[in-house]
């Protein structure tokens, strides 16, 4: 059994770091010590609450570069983009914490002669956030704000992937002076992490991640009664109506599918558009894919850098030639892209068509720079070829026309609807999704709700 792990550099196939994993003991000490320090913590005034979570916001965003650099170093994001997500999480953060009233205020029933009644909510206790490497700052901040705020205690796991954002937090949350124990950090291997979820001490799990690892975690906390909030894989879709703005359409769409390299939840992976617009939105797709310039994420001109890892690229690889050998054409040439290399985490983007259904490509996450593009003849073909999928988490829709937009919307089983917009998350709506994309809620109003537990007052006289 191994006693530490290493992360290795996607931007130079190196070794970057090296961690310890938690003992045990470790492991025990820190549930104890947020067990012990969450009565003082749901005690602290919201105000006081909301004041030192803000000063830990406060100190990320001043050691902006250093959490910049962390970022690209350990998945590969261009440094020229990096230090937007540090933007993102101040959104967010900010966000979350203005409405923290609002999300704990008392539940008043109609008044009732002769009594006093309302529901209140109490914090859960200590929440357990396993967080991904794709967005390790955004998606972590998601929940540790809004489960501070209500009075929760809270242990981050990070992804092994990226341990250096782990210790970030950690860093920014002791300058703020929080109390000990009220947020901490821990690295783990699976079989640890799985034996922590099910730990007693654990009130509520937040877990972002793939549909294996939503089933694992929600069976290690299947023998206790807690939530378990998760948010899955995706395969978000975008259909490009005929009275849809094409360039627009097609700028947006560029971005929404290779950002990041294409590893985001809510990342374009399949486009359906309308036959009439199908050949010139295909033609300028591709003309602003091949402008792109992939290369090392470090030079500040880069605008796509490599994979997360190497096996990851091989997936998707994987992909592209299997529907390749059953009829799609690649309209990225070989060679186009300098910094692609076959079996490294560098793969350059490419683009699709004459694809279907039956092709891993538009039916299997990809989590990577590649999108397949199929022409439709109707709203009602779109729609359906949309639905025919085991995700559901956003959905972009490219039209003019707002009332059509949520006529349609309205058909989609996704638990987002974007209308000329793609692969960006507002905290003031609910992050949510259906299927095997999992389950729960984050940021809006709605996401202090399951992170608290209501209590009812019933008092007479």
């Amino acid at each position: 059994m191994s006693t530490s792990y290493s992360v290795t550099s996607p931007v130079d196939g190196a070794i970057l770091l090296e961690r310890p994993y938690a003992t045990p003991s470790q492991t025990r000490a820190v549930l104890d010590a947020a067990t012990a320090a969450q009565r003082g913590w749901r005690n602290t005034p919201l105000t006081e609450r909301k004041a030192l979570i803000s000063r830990a916001v406060d100190w990320l965003l001043a050691h902006r570069d250093t959490c910049a650099e962390a970022i690209t170093r350990q998945i590969g994001r261009p440094i020229s983009q990096s230090p937007g997500e540090l933007r993102g999480l101040e959104e967010r953060a900010r966000y979350m914490l203005d409405i923290a009233e609002q999300g704990l205020a008392d539940i008043q029933p109609a008044p009732k002669e002769g009594f006093q009644r309302f529901l209140r909510h109490e914090p859960l206790g200590t929440v357990l956030v396993l967080a991904p490497w794709n967005y390790p700052f955004l998606t972590a901040i998601n929940t540790i704000v809004p489960a501070l705020a209500a009075g929760n205690t809270v242990i981050l796991k990070h992804s092994s992937q990226t341990p250096l954002v782990a210790e970030l937090f950690q860093q920014a949350f002791d300058a703020a002076g929080l109390p000990a124990g009220v947020f901490q950090s821990l690295h783990l291997d699976h079989a640890a992490t799985l034996q922590l979820v099910a730990a007693p001490q654990i009130d509520f799990v937040a877990f972002t991640g793939s549909v294996a690892g939503g089933h694992a975690v929600q069976q290690a906390a299947s023998s206790r009664f807690i939530g378990v909030g998760l948010e899955l894989g995706g395969k978000d879709p975008a259909y490009v109506r005929e009275d849809a703005d094409l360039a627009n359409a097609v700028e947006n769409l560029v971005d929404g599918a290779f950002f990041n390299s294409g590893q985001s939840c809510c990342g374009i992976e399949r486009i359906y558009v309308h036959h009439r617009h199908y050949q010139d939105f295909v033609d300028g797709f591709v003309e602003l894919t091949k402008a792109y310039r992939f290369g090392n994420p470090l030079d500040a001109h880069t605008n796509l850098g490599p994979m997360v890892r190497a096996s990851a690229a091989g997936f998707v690889r994987d992909q592209i030639a299997e529907a390749i050998a059953v009829g799609a054409r690649a309209l990225i040439p070989p060679g186009h892209f300098a910094a692609d290399q076959p079996g490294s985490a560098y793969l350059a983007p490419q683009v699709l068509v004459d694809v279907h259904h039956g092709m891993s490509v538009m039916r299997d996450e990809s989590f990577g720079p590649v999108i397949g593009i199929m022409p439709v003849d109707s709203d009602a073909e779109a729609i359906a070829l949309m639905n025919d999928s085991a995700y559901g988490l956003t959905a972009s829709l490219w039209t003019r026309d707002r009332a059509a937009a949520i006529r349609l919307g309205s058909e989609i089983a996704t638990g987002t609807v974007f209308m000329n917009r793609c692969d960006y998350l507002d905290p003031a709506l609910a992050w949510t999704g259906v299927k095997d994309t999992g389950r729960g809620i984050s940021l809006s109003v709605l996401g202090y709700q399951q992170l608290t537990r209501i209590k009812s007052f019933h008092l007479k006289g």
